[in-house]
């Protein structure tokens, strides 16, 4: 379009504000999900000085500390929405263990550095759970936005498709946290 259309048609300003918009949008949950990434990025780093430290009170329980490697390589390698989703839910699962192999040594919940990076950990996972948040927030509102009329037309012709949502993979990160107290 030459600069006299958009100066003069009020159709051409009308869909070049609408294709503006949409950019934003897109702009805005793409920046949400490398936010995840920090966060992410974060635990990421955590995680082999957590597991070091667990190594030295229960040595024996190498295939745990395996299986939270190789999660935590998997979770690395993820680069969409869906495969953070799945390589998520299994790292999850391996800290789990990790966490329960912990509790079965009372001297090792005793080390301030355990205590530190259990802590840090947890202040990562909120971060990380309000990272999803914020990206599942701005994807509806682009996802919204494109999908309805009169939107739709100018989205369809410049490309624009629904993003995704970032979901929780494994049926029993829905269920319910079981809690008892006692033995």
């Amino acid at each position: 379009w030459s600069s006299d259309v958009c100066s003069s048609d009020p159709m051409s300003i009308w869909i070049v504000g609408i294709y503006n918009s949409l950019v934003s949008l897109r702009n805005r949950f793409k920046n949400a999900f490398a936010q995840i990434d920090v966060q992410l990025k974060r635990r990421y780093d955590l995680i082999p000085n957590l597991v070091e430290t667990v190594k030295g009170y229960a040595a024996h329980e190498a295939e745990t500390f395996e299986n939270v490697t190789k999660a935590r390589t998997a979770a690395m390698g993820a680069r969409t929405p869906q495969e953070a989703g799945r390589a998520e839910s299994l790292l999850t699962a391996a800290l789990g263990q990790l966490f329960a192999i912990a509790e079965a040594y009372p001297q090792l919940r005793a080390v301030e550095s355990f205590t530190q990076l259990q802590t840090e950990l947890s202040d990562t996972e909120d971060k990380i759970a309000a990272a999803r948040r914020y990206y599942n927030a701005t994807v509806q509102v682009y996802n919204t936005k494109q999908q309805t009329v009169p939107t739709s037309f100018i989205a369809g012709a410049f490309g624009h498709t629904p993003a995704p949502f970032y979901r929780v993979e494994d049926d029993a990160d829905r269920e319910p946290v079981e809690v008892r107290f006692g033995s």
